[in-house]
């Protein structure tokens, strides 16, 4: 690890401020990712901007659903019996991520820009578009058995490594960023994060003097009655093979609406749209669940090592549905 200069934010504009004056400088909370890639020298930046004193906390109702500040920890936002209560899966997603050590340092915001868990990006030694744009994507033929089957390109089939983002696409969270001139934007986690093409190494909208503050997410009969899966190696501590966030409106035993978000199966969180569409005005039955996880692998494109996921995924789709139906 090279050495960096820290320095301590009390307000947003101090932070994206100095953001603005260094880009090649890192916003701080929890560190739980960042430290890491510093280690490992993937990333490297001259100066660390500590925000944990500005005031993005809370975890509220609102008007219209949820708001989590950025800086609110994993843990709290997992545990939080308004979270548990009427938006079980985002509750259910941040429990089953890391360990409590880490849930108790990482950070809302922080957990959103975490970066891939692609062996080719965190080992220097090999080339990677994500690294050093240009120079390759050796997991293209190399040990992919754990990247995407989903939006990936020619430069990269890494997959986003989040277990919360994929609960908060499929209950269309909204993330608020605010700028170095104070101005805001409210931007849907669908769009937060980009399909690698041929710029891999750009994995989200936000732009250099933006900060995240929080995310919003509206209530709904779908999202009191949601759900997380997550299939991994083993029982904890340990990142997705598959996982499937889903959400069901179910009335006289019909669908009126579901929600169906996929995770490490895609370059990004991975929403099911034309899932979602299906389902509607169907019965609540596993013969409907099926047909809809057929739907979400539709324009899969695996490779080598990692054909498993297109069948496992479906069954994760079917196994998250039925538990809520039932």
């Amino acid at each position: 690890m090279n050495n960096f200069s820290y320095t301590t934010a009390t307000t947003a504009k101090e932070a994206t401020g100095a953001r603005k004056n260094s880009v090649q400088s890192a916003f701080i909370a929890g560190g739980t990712t960042l430290l890491d890639l510093m280690k490992l020298n993937v990333e490297q930046h001259p100066q660390l901007v500590d925000i944990n004193m500005v005031p993005f906390k809370g975890i509220s109702e609102t008007t219209d659903g949820l708001r989590i500040g950025a800086l609110e920890r994993m843990s709290d936002v997992g545990e939080n019996l308004l979270v548990v209560q009427q938006f079980p899966a985002i509750s259910e997603a941040l429990l089953l991520s890391a360990s409590p050590q880490l849930r108790n340092m990482a950070s809302i915001g922080g957990n959103l820009m975490q970066r891939t868990r692609c062996s080719y990006f965190r080992d220097t030694a090999f080339p990677c578009n994500k690294r050093n744009p240009g120079s390759g994507c050796p997991a293209q033929t190399g040990d992919n058995r754990g990247l995407a089957i989903l939006g990936g390109s020619a430069a990269c089939i890494a997959t986003n490594p989040g277990d919360m983002a994929v609960a908060l696409v499929a209950l269309d969270a909204v993330v608020l960023l605010e700028n170095s001139k104070g101005k805001q934007r409210r931007v849907p986690l669908l769009d937060f994060h980009l399909l690698p093409g041929t710029t891999p190494q750009r994995e989200t909208v936000l732009e250099p003097d933006e900060l995240i503050v929080a995310v919003t997410v509206p209530a709904a009969a779908h999202a009191r009655k949601s759900h997380y899966v997550k299939v991994r190696d083993r029982a904890s501590y340990a990142f997705a093979l598959v996982s499937a966030a889903v959400g069901l409106d179910v009335q006289g035993g019909q669908i009126r609406s579901a929600r169906l978000a996929m995770g490490s199966v895609g370059t990004k969180p991975w929403r099911a749209l034309e899932a979602e569409k299906l389902l509607v005005g169907k019965p609540a039955t596993e013969a409907s669940f099926q047909l809809a996880a057929a739907v979400a692998v539709r324009g899969a494109s695996p490779r080598e090592h990692n054909r498993f996921k297109v069948d496992m995924v479906q069954k994760a789709i079917v196994r998250a549905f039925q538990e809520i139906a039932a």
